[in-house]
């Protein structure tokens, strides 16, 4: 049988892994919520508190973007990729807490989370270059070398999928793994430089899914852009 961690939600409802994922997720939503709603209780000019993170962690979103489709695009496409960084970086975060796990350390968490951005930015292609335009770029800049680069173009596409969600799922089960094995060994003081070691892990993967999915958007949106 596999070894876990004790957590309160497995103690509550059962360690199968349906149950933890979705307990935890559940979690991260209430907790973002929690602080969207603390964030614009009281707006002001001058931002303090909770809305002044959200309004630091949005112009750092914006400013991720900016640099790989340009602001205006970057603010376009803001409520997908905020709303996914949010989501991934408690849901790192959130396992680092003892007695709680990472929904982002189950593969198949991550796998949707890569099939919304997959989904995504090729809808995104089709609606502004149309069917035909977009899939001609697949094929390259030469028509002779279409016949190579075609199929290589679409098995590099599928494979962002499984890069995505492997990465992360990745990272985040080895921290976990990590961290279970601290705590066996040495309880108490000792695992805290290890438990701001893998926040900062958190943070790092958060914003790599997120810079990639901005890069992947870019790709499929600025069709001419990428062949000049």
């Amino acid at each position: 049988m596999e070894e876990r961690l004790y957590t309160f939600f497995g103690a509550i409802g059962g360690h199968s892994q349906e149950w933890i994922v979705l307990s935890h997720y559940v979690l991260v939503v209430l907790i973002i919520l929690v602080i969207a709603r603390l964030a614009t209780r009281k707006m002001t000019l001058v931002p303090t508190g909770t809305q002044n993170m959200m309004e630091a962690f949005i112009k750092g979103i914006i400013s991720m973007g900016a640099d790989a489709m340009g602001e205006k695009n970057a603010r376009v496409y803001l409520p997908l990729i905020g709303t996914l960084a949010l989501v991934i970086v408690l849901s790192n975060l959130i396992g680092v807490i003892p007695g709680f796990e990472s929904p982002t350390a189950n593969i198949n968490f991550t796998l949707a989370l890569a099939l919304i951005v997959f989904i995504y930015y090729n809808y995104l292609g089709i609606k502004k270059n149309g069917v035909i335009k977009y899939f001609a770029h697949f094929m390259g800049p030469n028509i002779y070398l279409a016949p190579l680069m075609f199929p290589i173009e679409i098995i590099s596409h599928f494979s962002r999928i499984i890069s995505l969600a492997f990465r992360l799922f990745g990272a985040i089960r080895g921290d976990d793994m990590f961290l279970m094995v601290l705590l066996m060994l040495v309880p108490y003081i000792v695992p805290l430089p290890a438990f701001f070691l893998l926040f900062a892990f958190g943070l790092l993967q958060a914003f790599i899914f997120s810079i990639l999915t901005y890069v992947y958007i870019a790709g499929s949106i600025m069709i001419e852009e990428e062949h000049d």
